[in-house]
């Protein structure tokens, strides 16, 4: 049995028991301490922390793009790839004190398939039912392990609970993508498929005054729709304006349900913008999702942004939204990763 050893979190005062082969995230997750992350994989950087004391830790394979060389030798960490080999003291360079401690225990589950559609040529949309009770938050996502492979992937899911033991996904087929040439040709209804969850910190944050912009592309709709079902159910009536960035017009999807949101939300409006509208008869936006959202001239100060989706996408929304008034820490984002995809 792997040795445990202590680790703490500053500035937020929190200790946690680690076993020497389990990530420091991981462990944090199944204790219930929702600590910042993203891909789980060492590619986003979003768990990036440092290390004040101890120096016995290991790193599964991480991008130097997200921990380059010389800030590791500083004593800079990826909480997803760390293992402790002596007690440690981190200080969580990024964390949400609302969340922090309000982590849903993971669990793992069977579901069995109950639909596999095409919702455009290349997302397809998966429903699920569970065996048993799952709970999360919306917003969050579940790792499916893969058939006959010691891999997992990673899909955010689009509906707000588990009350009806279903669970939807919108997942996008990449052609050599491990899990994505698997849904496309072999899953068919009634098979049964092993996930693990919920992680994921992409949840609507409780700031009743104000402002939410959302921006997403690609399978990036499945966590932002979760929000805003979540939203319509709970009543509120945040000012809100949803973003979404395609190619052409058959690469828009759930188009009647996102306008009949904005009959259900008072203050809510939908904006898909086509980069590649070509001969389509289409009288929206054109151009990348961000330069819209940059042209719309809107003043976003005091707002809250939801950004998910292609991780250049998400880069240029991060480096925009600041400029339009929107404060670093305000600024929520599931970046989808390429190691990994599909």
């Amino acid at each position: 049995m792997a040795e445990k050893h202590r680790v703490r979190f500053e500035p937020v005062g929190i200790e946690i028991d680690v076993d020497e082969d389990t990530t420091i995230l991981r462990a944090a997750a199944e204790q219930g301490v929702m600590l910042m992350h993203g891909c789980k994989e060492g590619q986003c950087a979003a768990c990036k922390s440092f290390i004040l004391d101890g120096d016995d830790v290991e790193h599964d394979r991480y991008s130097t793009f997200a921990l380059p060389d010389y800030e590791k030798e500083e004593g800079f960490t990826l909480l997803c790839r760390a293992h402790a080999y002596e007690d440690l003291t981190i200080e969580l360079l990024n964390y949400d004190e609302e969340m922090i401690q309000s982590g849903l225990p993971i669990q793992e589950a069977t579901v069995e398939v109950v639909s596999n559609e095409h919702v455009t040529h290349d997302l397809r949309h998966l429903v699920v039912r569970l065996d048993e009770e799952l709970k999360f938050f919306p917003g969050q996502y579940l790792d499916f392990a893969v058939p006959g492979t010691d891999e997992t992937r990673s899909f955010s899911m689009a509906n707000t609970s588990a009350r009806d033991g279903l669970l939807e996904f919108v997942i996008k087929i990449y052609p050599d993508g491990l899990f994505s040439r698997f849904l496309d040709a072999e899953v068919a209804v009634g098979d049964r498929l092993r996930v693990t969850g919920p992680f994921g910190v992409f949840t609507l944050r409780d700031n009743p005054g104000a402002d939410l912009v959302f921006v997403g592309g690609g399978a990036g709709m499945a966590p932002i729709l979760a929000l805003l079902r979540s939203m319509a159910e709970r009543g509120l009536d945040r000012k809100a304006v949803f973003y979404y960035g395609a190619r052409r017009r058959h690469d828009l999807c759930f188009e009647a349900e996102l306008r009949e949101l904005e009959e259900k939300l008072p203050g809510f409006r939908y904006v898909p913008a086509l980069s590649e509208p070509g001969d389509d008869d289409w009288t929206g936006e054109t151009g990348f999702v961000t330069d819209v959202l940059r042209q719309a001239g809107l003043d976003l100060t005091g707002a809250d942004a939801y950004v998910c989706g292609p991780p250049p996408m998400v880069e240029a929304a991060l480096e925009l939204l600041p400029a339009l008034g929107v404060a670093d820490k305000r600024v929520f984002y599931d970046k989808f990763t390429t190691t990994g995809e599909g």
